[in-house]
């Protein structure tokens, strides 16, 4: 039962972020003086994950940069009796065990998971989107799911949040079967992005899951869908017909680092949170509201 495998599709080319995504991936864009990405690594070590999966597209050099020991560098830091940064990097890059898998082509979520069963054998695994970061007290969003990935038997769970009625479109929706444990349902089904009148629920799909290695099986045997590309969605819709499906409202507060406000209100509030800036931004920020 135990999940040590973390799988993050780090491939697409960021559009939304044009021009700095030209040269920089949108996973690498900064959150105060860390990568996105890692804040996404952070919470999935925090439950656990021994081994981390990025999924990359060619030339996205930067995310592997970022988590290789450099000992060069770290040689030439201690030189110059910068010890601290020395041991900050070295840790990074030993902080967990690091796999890269190419995606060649962009044929949407559900292929990029894909790319990952090699490495992931029949273990079961974490999905957390490239762009999707939380921040938490306590236990981590992720370790939240894969605790009710072990306590209903090893089946898939679709992680999100409930959220405000009127943004259910921009979401998958949860048709839900039953409610069998706080903050956990089993599920008939997903409805991708509906209309507001036709949502099942508020209960948000929002970037995490935990499989076992049977969704490897179910992605292979999917059907392109919408753009042509094979939906993570479609391959879980296979899944619920042959076992449960269950999903469960995470607690934690999400943000969506592919959007460009989404990312600034991470970015202030991760300042925010940290002694060193918290004084200097308050007053920065009450000074523009005045």
């Amino acid at each position: 039962m135990e999940v040590k495998y973390a799988v993050i599709p780090c491939a697409g080319h960021g559009t939304r972020f044009l021009p700095i995504t030209k040269g920089v991936p949108k996973e690498m864009c900064p959150i105060v003086d860390r990568p996105t990405l890692d804040y996404i690594v952070e919470e999935c070590l925090d439950a656990g994950i021994t081994d981390i999966v990025l999924i990359v597209s060619e030339g996205k050099d930067d995310i592997k940069k970022y988590y290789d020991v450099d000992s060069k560098y770290e040689e030439e830091l201690r030189k110059n009796g910068k010890d601290e940064y020395a041991t900050l990097i070295h840790k990074i890059a030993t902080k967990a065990k690091f796999h890269y898998v190419t995606q060649y082509e962009l044929l949407g979520l559900g292929h990029a998971v894909l790319q990952a069963k090699e490495v992931v054998g029949k273990n079961n695994f974490v999905v957390c989107c490239g762009d999707d970061i939380c921040t938490y007290e306590g236990r981590s969003p992720v370790t939240q799911l894969v605790e009710s990935f072990i306590k209903n038997g090893g089946f898939t769970v679709v992680g999100g949040q409930t959220v405000e009625h009127k943004n259910i479109v921009k979401y998958g929706s949860m048709d839900v079967k039953s409610n069998v444990a706080p903050r956990t349902y089993e599920l008939k089904g997903i409805i991708e992005k509906p209309k507001l009148d036709e949502a099942p629920s508020d209960l948000a799909s929002l970037g995490k899951w935990v499989f076992n290695y049977k969704i490897f099986e179910e992605l292979e045997n999917t059907p392109r869908g919408a753009g042509g590309e094979i939906q993570l969605t479609d391959a879980i819709a296979r899944l619920l017909g042959k076992e449960p499906v269950y999903f469960y409202d995470f607690v934690g507060k999400r943000y969506d680092c592919g959007d460009k406000l989404g990312y600034l209100t991470a970015i202030i509030d991760v300042a925010l949170s940290r002694d060193e800036f918290k004084e200097g931004l308050l007053n920065h920020i009450k000074s523009i509201v005045k």
